[in-house]
Order: C-alpha cells, then sequence, then structure tokens
C-alpha cells in the first residue's frame, strides 16, 4: 500500500481561546477521495483551514509529501499544490465568470487549460460575460472549483460543494469529482450529505467534537448506514 500523500496527527487547532480541533489524525494517499463527515461545529471545516495554514494556533503534525506545513504560512502550502474551494465559494460579484476564471495566479506547473475546464463544466462557456451576481448557486459552485483547477493544484480541499443546490447540479459536481479522481487528482470533501459523498468517495472520517471517531469505508458503507446515521443524527 502507497505511502499517504498528507498525513494530519494530533491535530489541535484554537480561534483564539477557543479549543476547536482536539487531536485530529487521518490521513489521504494520492488518488484518492476521502471526505469529512459530521455535524455542523464538529471540525471539519477547521481541519480544512488547518491544512491551509489560516488558523490562528496550531499544534501537532500536518505532512504533504514528507514536508510539514505546521509552520508555513499559508501561501507557501498553496504553493507546494494544494488549494481550498471554501463552503461560501468567494465568487467576485462585480467580475464576470471570465476574469472571475482567471484571477488566481497559477501556483505550479500543469493547471487544467481552460478548454478542458470548460468540456468539464459547460454552463461557464455559456455564461463567460455574465457576473457573478448573475450567477445560480450552481454556476457560483462550478466556477468556484474551475477556478482552483486552473492553479496547477493537485490536492484539492472542497468544503460543502453540494449545500443548497438542486439535485441535478449535485449529480453534475459528482461527475466532475469522480472525473478528477480519475484524471488523478486527490481530493478532501467536506459534506454532510453522506449519500453523495458515498457516490464519489473511498472512504469517510467521521469527525466529531474535533477529532476523527471513525473511519469507514466506502464498500462497508450499506452495512454501516445504521451506525452512520446514528453518528451524524439523521
Amino acid at each position: 500500500m502507497s505511502e499517504p500523500l498528507l498525513t494530519i496527527a494530533d491535530l489541535h487547532a484554537f480561534y483564539g481561546e477557543s479549543h476547536a480541533l482536539h487531536g485530529m489524525s487521518l490521513d489521504i494517499r494520492e488518488g484518492e477521495v476521502v471526505t469529512l463527515l459530521g455535524r455542523n461545529g464538529a471540525g471539519k471545516t477547521t481541519t480544512i483551514k488547518s491544512i491551509m495554514g489560516v488558523m490562528g494556533r496550531r499544534t501537532g503534525s500536518i505532512r504533504y509529501r514528507d514536508q510539514e506545513l505546521i509552520r508555513l504560512p499559508s501561501n507557501a502550502i498553496a504553493r507546494l499544490g494544494i488549494a481550498w474551494c471554501p463552503e461560501e465559494r468567494g465568487i467576485f460579484a462585480s467580475l464576470d465568470v471570465r476574469e472571475n476564471l482567471m484571477l488566481p495566479p497559477p501556483i505550479k506547473a500543469g493547471g487544467m487549460p481552460v478548454e478542458e475546464i470548460f468540456a468539464l463544466f459547460p454552463n461557464l462557456r455559456e455564461r463567460l460575460r455574465s457576473q457573478g451576481t448573475k450567477l445560480s448557486g450552481g454556476e457560483q459552485q462550478m466556477l468556484a472549483i474551475a477556478r482552483i483547477l486552473r492553479t496547477g493544484a493537485t490536492l484539492l480541499l472542497l468544503d460543502e460543494p453540494t449545500e443548497g443546490l438542486a439535485p441535478v447540479i449535485i449529480q453534475q459536481i459528482g461527475r466532475v469529482i469522480r472525473t478528477l479522481k480519475e484524471r488523478g487528482f486527490t481530493i478532501l470533501l467536506v459534506e454532510q450529505n453522506f449519500r453523495f459523498a458515498a457516490t464519489v468517495a473511498d472512504r469517510h472520517y467521521v469527525v466529531e467534537h474535533g477529532r476523527v471517531i471513525d473511519m469507514i469505508e466506502n464498500s462497508e458503507l450499506a452495512q454501516k448506514t445504521d451506525r452512520l446515521q446514528e453518528y451524524l443524527g439523521v
């Protein structure tokens, strides 16, 4: 079995004096899609922010390709090929689709060409001159993912990409994630919709009170659905 691409060990993170992560530990292998499942406030987004170096204080270890990230600034972490697509998407309302898409600078060679991005997200080609304010929630999510594919990042951190979207758009996001996996991208996915997660992920970490309490292989999900529903309170 290959060595993990990303390893988090005994990670603690703080918002000021508030202790948010309590010994988070997980790993992701290259080419995997792994989800963080858990209720609101469990620590899923805080884990992603900790990986990206945008938390105030962190202790423990976050290793990416054998490099320790815990002391690195966020811009240095991004240049290693790690990109974050936040829950709020961060689309600039005053810019059109093309301007939003071209805004982030490449962080390393190998970014996805624009024509390939349009093949993944044909809606965006049709809306190139539309301002950010004119896009639907689904189109904004597509644009937010498309934008990080241009940068050359190969480890993608996707935070709640399906939240509030119509079922047909959720299916399209699922197809994109599966295509990216086929192309060799590694994806850490924060989700509350475990039924969606089951269609794209290899493994699922269940997060509660700032730490991992269980790991479920996707192949085991059918037998462990009751346990997962108990964890998630659904």
